[in-house]
């Protein structure tokens, strides 16, 4: 996770990468899952804290956080 701490991230979502010139916007669940990334959250700890956030069933928000860390596996920042 050493590329998401080196990720320029604002409050509106929007994110750089000074590795790549990438830019990306998230929206807010996906803010909220980098932060808890960042943080050192483990897949069933940001689980939790998205279905806690947003109301949601735990086993949604798991497969909601697989796809996220897929995705950003795929961007090569995971």
């Amino acid at each position: 996770m050493d590329r998401l701490e080196s990720l320029a991230l604002n409050n509106q979502g929007f994110v750089f990468d000074p590795a790549t010139g990438n830019s990306f916007t998230l929206n807010h669940s996906g803010m909220l899952l980098v932060k808890g990334l960042r943080e050192g959250l483990d897949q069933g700890d940001l689980a939790t804290r998205l279905a806690d956030t947003y109301t949601i069933p735990l086993e949604q928000a798991r497969s909601d956080v697989a796809d996220f860390i897929r995705d950003l596996a795929r961007l090569g920042l995971a």
